[in-house]
């Protein structure tokens, strides 16, 4: 089975601050481990033809094909990071190739998005793919897309995995910068003034940086030595508006002077240099990539996102009152319970891995019903044999699971193809 995944380099860009275009990469390392898979490429979708350098250091050998060369050479589209043509859908689903959308973003701010902040948006008809698949936080959505699309809606993992984020600890290593919340020395009590970054985009209306401001403002009128300053990330696009100026103008913290908009900034190399701590904010689009390397690096998350709610600091919905008491406790407690923060943290997260067993095993089911649906409708013989593939893809993932349980193996043992993708030319098994 061959997959193309749609991808749109974004100019002046990092893959560093592109958390959707990390989710393409850890779908590619998912993919790259599975039996039953021959090949994996990038369909671009963009004005620059070329991966990132970031990303062409971890996939060197990461084809990036124009779509006509992918309509020959894939036989399964999955659409993730810009959208592919509509046109060119039709062509590929003519040939007999199947497409899949992966909607990793909010539907709802997909749809309302361009009209209520006045950007562009994808717009394409809506019978254009075979499958949709979604994330778990959009699992209500499912009818609507089904309604919408015209075909089956199914639910797939979320997928994180640290190769980036290290990748970028390293490069800030080598330029006497450090990643990672450092307690101070012997974890002593009391509290500690926090440097707080807000990096909600403020470009949807899904994320905002309100609450989590407003939030801070309340903890430092409640403990003033909790917050010694309070940086919003994307804020400076904001600070001509009359509303945003109003709201700025009347707190606390920014008549104390704490209070700073920025630019846009990777989330790795801010906190290595001006921040120790992130209060962040959704309303239903809880999986973010900033999270989770908070998580990674052992900051202080005060967030609201439930599938969170034993990691970091939890508060509910809206709540800003909870919020700021749960900003107030992580200035207060954090040092003393770092190292078991960061244990339970990094243990959830390899549960996100792309190389999860669990994981690979779902997108595989996918993939192998998908298939299988194309042979059925392709007669007797090609369904027997799409059956009899479908067997061995069954028989090679339980095995493959099997072995990643165990930790004896690892994918290239249990994926010939795999290995011999990466196998230098010459040499033998």
């Amino acid at each position: 089975m061959r997959i193309g995944i749609s991808y749109i380099a974004r100019p002046g860009r990092t893959v560093w601050d592109d958390g959707p275009g990390q989710s393409v990469f850890f779908l590619v390392k998912l993919l790259r481990a599975l039996p039953a898979i021959e090949d994996v490429a990038l369909i671009d979708c963009g004005p620059e033809p070329a991966l990132p350098a970031q990303a062409k250091a971890l996939f060197p050998d990461l084809p990036l094909m124009a779509p006509r060369e992918a309509a020959q050479r894939v036989d399964v589209v999955i659409g993730m990071s810009g959208g592919p043509d509509a046109e060119w859908l039709d062509h590929v689903r003519a040939r007999g190739k199947k497409v899949v959308y992966l909607c990793g973003g909010e539907p709802d701010a997909q749809w309302l998005g361009p009209s209520v902040f006045q950007r562009g948006g994808y717009g394409s008809h809506a019978p254009r793919c075979d499958e949709i698949w979604v994330l778990p936080k959009d699992r209500a959505f499912g009818p609507v897309l089904e309604a919408l699309h015209r075909c089956p809606v199914h639910e797939v993992p979320l997928l994180w995995d640290p190769m980036f984020i290290d990748r970028r600890i390293g490069g800030l290593a080598a330029r006497g910068r450090r990643f990672g919340y450092a307690a101070r020395h012997g974890g002593r009590g009391g509290t500690r003034g926090l440097r707080v970054a807000i990096f909600e985009p403020d470009g949807a209306q899904a994320k905002r940086c309100v609450i989590p401001v407003l939030a801070c403002d309340m903890a430092f009128r409640a403990a003033p030595d909790a917050i010694d300053e309070v940086r919003v990330l994307d804020g400076a696009l904001m600070q001509a508006h009359p509303s945003f100026s109003f709201l700025r103008n009347s707190l606390g913290v920014k008549q104390a002077g704490r209070l700073h908009l920025d630019g846009r900034h990777d989330f790795a190399d801010y906190m290595s240099r001006a921040a120790d701590a992130v209060v962040a904010h959704h309303w239903r689009d809880d999986r973010n990539v900033p999270h989770l390397d908070a998580l990674y690096g052992g900051y202080p998350l005060i967030h609201n996102a439930t599938w969170l709610a034993d990691l970091g600091y939890y508060y509910p919905a809206f709540d800003v009152l909870s919020a700021a008491r749960a900003l107030v406790a992580a200035a207060t407690r954090h040092d003393a319970a770092q190292a078991d923060y960061v244990r339970r943290s990094r243990a959830f997260l390899a549960g996100l891995s792309p190389l999860s067993p669990a994981n690979g095993a779902r997108y595989l089911q996918r993939l192998l019903h998908l298939t299988a649906a194309r042979a059925g409708r392709s007669g007797d013989a090609a369904a027997g044999r799409r059956s009899a593939q479908a067997a061995f893809a069954d028989r090679e993932m339980a095995a493959f699971t099997a072995a990643r349980r165990s930790g004896t193996s690892s994918s290239a043992d249990t994926c010939p193809r795999a290995a011999a993708r990466r196998r230098p030319a010459g040499s033998s098994c």
